[in-house]
C-alpha cells in the first residue's frame, strides 16, 4: 500500500491516447491518460467510465449535447452510449472504469489500446 501521486504518474510519459494503469480496486482500473485533439466516437456495451479532469478542458461530445469539464470536475458515460472526447489543448485524466474496459470500445482502430502498461 503506497500512496500515489498524480502530478509524477503524468510525468512519466508524453504521448497522447495511451492509458496507463496506476491502481487497481474490486475489478476496476484507476487510469491516466493525456489527450489532445479529437477521439474517436465509441460506445462501451458492459461498461461505464468516468472521466475526472486534473488538469486542462474537456469536452465530452454526446449525440445529443457536449458536456465541458473543467479542472476538477468529473462526468460518468453510461454503458452504450456513444461518446468522444475532444480536448483543444492538453488535458490530464484521470478514469475510473472496468478493468475489461477497452479505450475504444466498440471500434478496433489505431488508437485501441489492448494491453496497458503498469505505472
Amino acid at each position: 500500500m503506497e500512496k500515489v501521486n498524480l502530478a509524477e504518474k503524468f510525468g512519466l510519459f508524453n504521448d497522447y491516447c495511451n492509458p496507463r494503469i496506476i491502481g487497481e480496486l474490486n475489478g476496476q482500473h484507476v487510469k491516466v491518460v493525456k489527450l489532445k485533439g479529437e477521439f474517436v466516437w465509441h460506445s462501451h456495451e458492459h461498461e461505464d467510465e468516468l472521466f475526472l479532469v486534473v488538469k486542462g478542458k474537456l469536452n465530452m461530445e454526446l449525440r445529443d449535447k457536449t458536456v465541458t469539464l473543467n479542472e476538477g470536475e468529473f462526468f460518468i458515460v453510461p454503458r452504450k452510449v456513444e461518446h468522444k472526447p475532444v480536448a483543444d489543448e492538453e488535458v490530464h485524466i484521470l478514469l475510473f472504469e472496468p478493468a475489461t474496459t477497452v479505450n475504444t470500445g466498440d471500434v478496433q482502430n489505431e488508437l485501441t489500446r489492448i494491453t496497458l502498461e503498469k505505472i
